[in-house]
């Protein structure tokens, strides 16, 4: 088979602001061509990435919400894969703890410790269109959440950030940081889904090269789970500065635009 790319979408294969993926088209365009698998692996939920399936015609397993939820389309695989449940035309692993929990847990840490935040669950549509700058549509689809609940801390100061950080964890809960919002999630991240699905295709497919993209922190599990990690340049042409391992490849170009020259790069040189 080759090469499989996992990648996330905002800020990343998508503008941060434009939501476009555009900049991208030609090396997407060269990923269909040579029938490389191209992985959704995002914060977001499943309800918007079957929108980007049908898109990009791009109808390969994803990641939903920070590895919650690896989604197969029914018969990808030959192997004898074990899987939690089936959803539509999906078998599912599901790695990740139910939403309400997550919700219910937030909320009540939000309370106890009197930091004040804003999320998804608590947010109508609207709210949460004017927030991110998605369509109404999009916001509708990002407030489908099965495992991972999103929010903002209002009035965010390092003391607070650190606050909540150990209360998450005290809780029994894991944290995560993508390029706008906090996420509360279970013990799940990128990286353990990545490498799930990963192994899966080695089993199918013996000799595989993994190359993950991403911009931030919230990238970092999947960029260490892979052969080659990129990572792209944020608004500002700047590379995410908690991001420290020299193992990871910095490539000029802010999201989309970095996309496109990192796999044009890898892939289109390997003619």
């Amino acid at each position: 088979m080759g090469y499989i790319v996992f990648t996330d979408l905002d800020g990343t294969l998508v503008d941060h602001d434009t939501y476009s993926y555009e900049a991208a088209r030609p090396a997407l365009n060269l990923l269909k061509q040579k029938a490389i698998p191209l992985i959704f692996c995002t914060s977001k939920t499943r309800a918007e990435l079957e929108v980007y399936v049908e898109e990009l015609d791009c109808h390969h397993p994803f990641i939903s919400e920070n590895g919650g939820g690896i989604f197969v389309p029914e018969g990808y695989f030959d192997s004898d894969v074990k899987f939690d449940h089936r959803i539509g035309n999906y078998n599912v692993i599901e790695l990740g703890t139910g939403y309400s929990i997550l919700k219910d847990t937030l909320v009540e840490i939000s309370k106890s410790s009197s930091i004040e935040i804003i999320n998804f669950g608590n947010m109508t549509a609207e709210e949460v269109s004017k927030d991110t700058g998605l369509d109404l549509r999009s916001a509708e689809l990002a407030k489908i959440r099965e495992y991972d609940e999103v929010f903002r801390i209002i009035d965010e100061t390092e003391e607070k950030a650190s606050k909540m950080k150990e209360l998450i964890a005290a809780a029994g809960y894991n944290h995560t940081r993508g390029g706008r919002y906090w996420h509360i999630i279970g013990n799940n991240d990128k990286g353990k889904a990545v490498r799930i699905l990963s192994d899966i295709y080695r089993q199918q497919f013996n000799d595989i090269t993994t190359i993950g993209l991403g911009d931030s922190q919230n990238d970092l599990p999947m960029l260490e789970s892979v052969d080659i990690p990129v990572l792209v340049q944020k608004p500002g042409s700047i590379h995410d500065l908690s991001i420290t391992d020299p193992n990871i490849r910095r490539v000029e170009g802010i999201g989309p635009l970095g996309w496109n020259k990192a796999i044009s790069d890898l892939i289109g040189k390997d003619q």
